[in-house]
């Protein structure tokens, strides 16, 4: 049982919008589609539930879904705002869908679901008395309440505000994993990505650029852009990428995406040598874990770096840097 995608396209008034996906996503994981706004992420999504007409092949396990309206493919969908209704309470709203189709034990399983979402004994009170993450967790509870073969997910979390959103994404993925939930997100959060999913897709300008386990795309980014997108503080190409990855002791290439913790302040005592890096502090932050600088590299230009906070380099100061070629991620 799986979603598949095969050449999907969407068109608005003749303008490309989604331009020929195509997809994979097993039964049991989850799915991010990472994008900037307007790269046609969301709009792909709709595409898959049926609300958007599109060229090309939507099938589940096997199943071609272009002649199966949108309330018959056993999907859900949820969206960023959760659109509870105000005037019923959390038990009446996670058992809506349940009490239309007459299911059995809607009481027990609406239960179950609050349970599940962390919201036991909500039952009784109103969507206004809730704070944003309980109002986000009771729209997931009611989305799950049917047994969705597939639960799409429309930047579920991006209404609340960094740090909720960040302890949502746990939350969210935990969920998930426990309910069972094949499930396709649509997000512009590379670190919610990287929390709730297995799989990434990256799409820019309505075009699909890479696709794989999220382990797999952070490693490798395809393009600089994507590299950036992921969140690299930085990508070197020609000769300073050369420079950068002779000093990491790595084969040269046409471009390097760095991590903003790839190069440390390096205060062992050395020799030097042709491929050490020495520059010139131009910034620094102290944060409660490490220092954040940014260095002038002979041969490199200015890139970030860290250094113990107890070291406190500043602005002007001459530095050699130690090269965590695990935080490099070669590009071509």
């Amino acid at each position: 049982m799986s979603l598949s995608l095969t050449h999907v396209s969407v068109d608005y008034d003749g303008v490309p919008a989604v331009v020929d996906v195509s997809l994979e996503l097993p039964a049991g994981q989850v799915l991010a589609v990472l994008g900037p706004s307007g790269s046609g992420k969301s709009t792909l999504l709709r595409a898959v539930a049926g609300l958007e007409p599109a060229r090309g092949a939507i099938a589940w396990a096997g199943e071609d879904l272009a002649r199966v309206p949108t309330h018959k493919r056993g999907f859900a969908l949820m969206f960023q705002d959760g659109q509870l209704f105000t005037h019923l309470t959390v038990a009446r709203n996670v058992g809506y869908a349940l009490r239309l189709r007459r299911a059995r034990d809607v009481d027990a399983r609406v239960r179950e679901l609050l349970a599940l979402v962390g919201l036991e004994g909500y039952g009784d009170r109103l969507p206004s008395t809730l704070s944003g993450g309980e109002r986000q967790r009771v729209a997931l509870a009611r989305s799950l309440a049917v047994d969705p073969r597939l639960l799409l997910l429309d930047e579920p979390l991006s209404a609340l505000d960094a740090g909720l959103r960040e302890r949502l994404a746990g939350e969210l993925r935990e969920i998930l994993v426990a309910a069972g939930t094949t499930a396709l997100m649509v997000t512009h959060d590379h670190e919610e990505a990287y929390t709730v999913a297995d799989r990434l897709a990256v799409m820019r300008d309505g075009h699909l650029v890479q696709s794989g386990a999220i382990g797999e795309v952070w490693r490798a980014p395809v393009d600089p852009a994507t590299a950036l997108f992921l969140g690299y503080a930085r990508v070197l190409e020609g000769p300073a990428a050369a420079r950068l990855l002779s000093a990491a002791g790595l084969a040269p290439a046409r471009a390097v995406a760095v991590r903003r913790s790839a190069l440390t302040v390096d205060v062992s005592p050395s020799s030097g040598g042709a491929d050490q890096l020495v520059g010139v502090v131009v910034s620094a932050r102290v944060t409660p874990d490490q220092v954040r600088l940014v260095v002038d590299v002979e041969g490199l230009g200015e890139v970030d770096a860290v250094a113990a906070v107890d070291t406190h380099p500043s602005a002007g100061e001459p530095v050699r840097l130690a090269v965590d070629r695990s935080r490099l991620a070669v590009i071509g």
